[in-house]
Formats: structure tokens, C-alpha cells, sequence
């Protein structure tokens, strides 16, 4: 077997999304492959469909149904264990890709001997719909034979994960696995693969089609989706320091836990919410200090944090009462003066 996709599954029925997302797969340019669709206990008939496809392409379509909720790291756990193919690719259920998308991504891998292989995507508004904002997703810079210097750049942008290919001895070898029940679990694991690739090649092209919604976890910020976000970069560093690379990237690893850890959570609580939860507040400032106590000598956090944002910070990190009252000033002036935040 050539390539496995999996694809984690939740009430993703509604307006056609699954089975788009479905048949874009079933038309790639390709032919040996399968898909792993994995049912994460909806509630909707979105495991009838999967069942339905099952049915109809027993040869390419592979269906479980988690017998619990798990979110999608256990999802993608579950068809982890049973997939067979040299390759693998992850999906999201209401994305869909380009009917040559990894056709273009496995020929990339076989012409270079890379590891895994990536590509660009669009941001789109309505199934179907290619016209949209295209994202780049890695650079050139970071592909090739990887030195040094190459990983330190992709932990710093990884990329997104369903862009990828992904050689399978990466995961089974180094028994990577994403976390269970809780959100932003590529953010956990997702450098991982990457740090244990040793080449990296990238198509120039927009494969892969996002569609954004307003149930997309990127759209949704509450207090639980906060918290998966700090435990997620709380596993991203256990797992660094356990399997050897925080003592080769230290500086690089601990940026990317006070990002997606601390600025990306403190700040999208903020903005979410007109009253902001206290004792999370307080929570995100001993975060801080416990995991990237040093963020201030940090090369990274002084290259991409502008002045503004160190003020905020550095003001959080000393008195959250006084930051609080600051920001809650800050964003009342902003209101007034420009009509936002």
C-alpha cells in the first residue's frame, strides 16, 4: 500500500461536507491508497455516510467507529494502529483536496527522498469553492537535507499538518501518537515527525482547500479550548525534553511554547471576551514563569514581539491586576478611537 489517509470524523454531515471532502479523495489522480475514515462517536448520520462509502468502495474506504468521543488525536490514534501505507496524510472532514494533490506530493517524496513533503493551501468560505486566500505553508528555505539551521526554522513555522505526507516509519518508529480529548493536539505532536525527518521538499502549489466556518476550532475560543492550548504546549515541551531535542533546540522550543502556550491563549481570551476570567489570567502568568521564565532574553521573542506587546507582557508577568485594569483601559481607548479593539 502506497499512501493511507486518515480522516477524523465528527457531525460533519450537515451541507454535503463529508461526502465533498470524501469524494475529492476517491478522485485523486492515484489509485493505491486508502482511506481511513474514522467516526468519533457523532451524533448526527455522519457514520451512515462513512458507512455508505464503505459499502460502495470496500477496496479503498476503511470506516471505525470510535465506541467513545475521543476528538480527533484519538481519531487519528485509531487509524494510526490499522494503516498500512508507506505514506500518510491526515484530512479534516470539511477541507478537500486537489484531485492531484498527493500524486504531486508522493512524486516530490520519490524524486527527492525526502521524509515528508508539503505543500500550500487556500482559505475558502463555501464547500467547493476554490477561489480564496492562499496560504503559504513553509518555505524553500526550510527544504532539502536538514541541518541545523533547517530545524530550527521549522520549529519556529512548522506548518500545518493535513498539507503534509508523512513517510509512516516516522510515526511507528519513533511511536509518536497524538494526545486524546482535547484540542489542538497537532500542536502537541506535530513537530515531532519533522524533527525525526532528514529531508523536507515542499510543491509550490495550493493542494489543499480550508474551508473556515464558524464551528472551526480556530473560530472558537473558550475557556476549555484555552486550556487544551496550554496543556498541548505543556506536551509539546515534555515530549522535546524526553526524546533528546530540547538540548539541541532549547531556544527555539521554548519560543514555540511561550507562543502557542501562553501569547496565543492569554491573548485570544482577551479578545474573546468583554469580562475576562481572573484566575485564568493569573493562571497564563504562572504558566509564564514556570515554562519560559527566561522569555525576555529569548532571540526569537525579542525578533517577533513588537513593543506594544512586550509592555503587555512583561506588565502580565509582574502585577495581573495592573495589567488587567491596562488592557481593559487599552481596549475602551481603542473602542472610542478607532471603533475596535
Amino acid at each position: 500500500m502506497l499512501l493511507s489517509i486518515i480522516v477524523p470524523v465528527f457531525n460533519m454531515n450537515k451541507d454535503g461536507k463529508l461526502r465533498y471532502c470524501l469524494d475529492s479523495l476517491l478522485n485523486q489522480t492515484i489509485t493505491d491508497f486508502e482511506i481511513i475514515a474514522v467516526d468519533d462517536k457523532s451524533t448526527d448520520d455522519s457514520l451512515e455516510v462513512l458507512r455508505e462509502y464503505e459499502e460502495k468502495y470496500p477496496d479503498k474506504v476503511k470506516v471505525i467507529a470510535s465506541p467513545e468521543n475521543r476528538r480527533q488525536g484519538g481519531a487519528k490514534n485509531l487509524g494510526l494502529n490499522i494503516a498500512r501505507g508507506e505514506w500518510l496524510g491526515f484530512m479534516d472532514s470539511d477541507d478537500w483536496a486537489a484531485t492531484d494533490m498527493y500524486e504531486k506530493l508522493i512524486r516530490k517524496a520519490e524524486e527527492t527522498g525526502a521524509d515528508v513533503v508539503g505543500c500550500d493551501y487556500r482559505k475558502t468560505e463555501k464547500t467547493g469553492v476554490t477561489e480564496g486566500i492562499s496560504v503559504l505553508n513553509n518555505t524553500s528555505e526550510q527544504t532539502g537535507l536538514l541541518t541545523k539551521e533547517k530545524y530550527q526554522n521549522l520549529i519556529i513555522k512548522p506548518g500545518s499538518m493535513v498539507i503534509k505526507i508523512y513517510r509512516r516509519e516516522l510515526f511507528e518508529d519513533n511511536k509518536i501518537r497524538f494526545p486524546e480529548k482535547m484540542f489542538y493536539e497537532d500542536n502537541a505532536v506535530g513537530v515531532l515527525p519533522l524533527l525525526y525527518a532528514k529531508r523536507f521538499e515542499r510543491v509550490e502549489e495550493d493542494l489543499y482547500f480550508y474551508y473556515q466556518h464558524a464551528e472551526s476550532t480556530v473560530h472558537t475560543i473558550s475557556i476549555e479550548r484555552c486550556k487544551d492550548r496550554v496543556k498541548a504546549a505543556q506536551i509539546y515541551m515534555d515530549e522535546c525534553k524526553s526524546r533528546g531535542f530540547y538540548e539541541q533546540f532549547q531556544e527555539e522550543i521554548e519560543y514555540k511554547v511561550f507562543e502557542l502556550g501562553y501569547r496565543n491563549t492569554l491573548f485570544s481570551h482577551l479578545q474573546e471576551t468583554s469580562i475576562p476570567n481572573y484566575k485564568f489570567v493569573v493562571q497564563m502568568q504562572k504558566f509564564l514563569k514556570e515554562y519560559t521564565p527566561d522569555f525576555e532574553k529569548n532571540t526569537y521573542y525579542n525578533r517577533f514581539m513588537d513593543e506594544e506587546n512586550k509592555k503587555l507582557i512583561k506588565m502580565h508577568s509582574k502585577n495581573v491586576l495592573v495589567f488587567l485594569t491596562y488592557y481593559k483601559m487599552l481596549y475602551l481607548y481603542r473602542k472610542i478611537r478607532y471603533g475596535k479593539r
